[in-house]
């Protein structure tokens, strides 16, 4: 199916899930890389304690504001 079908369809309100091969799909700039970071025994603790705090665990924690920094 060419692009300009699709967005044809689309458009109409048709659905066009099965027109789409999602085994290839791939979302930008989502793809993980390992990274190591040492952190010493006080910020360790101080993240796990606002980790615990807001129910997260401390790699999600981590991730959010670093995320939050880079905007």
């Amino acid at each position: 199916m060419k692009t300009s079908d699709l967005d044809q369809a689309f458009d109409a309100g048709d659905t066009v899930a099965d027109s789409i091969d999602w085994s290839k799909a791939r979302r930008p700039n989502t793809e993980s890389r390992r990274v190591n970071v040492d952190f010493p025994a006080w910020v360790v603790e101080g993240l796990d304690k606002q980790a615990r705090h807001l129910g997260v665990t401390r790699q999600s924690l981590i991730k959010l504001w670093i995320a939050e920094r880079l905007q």
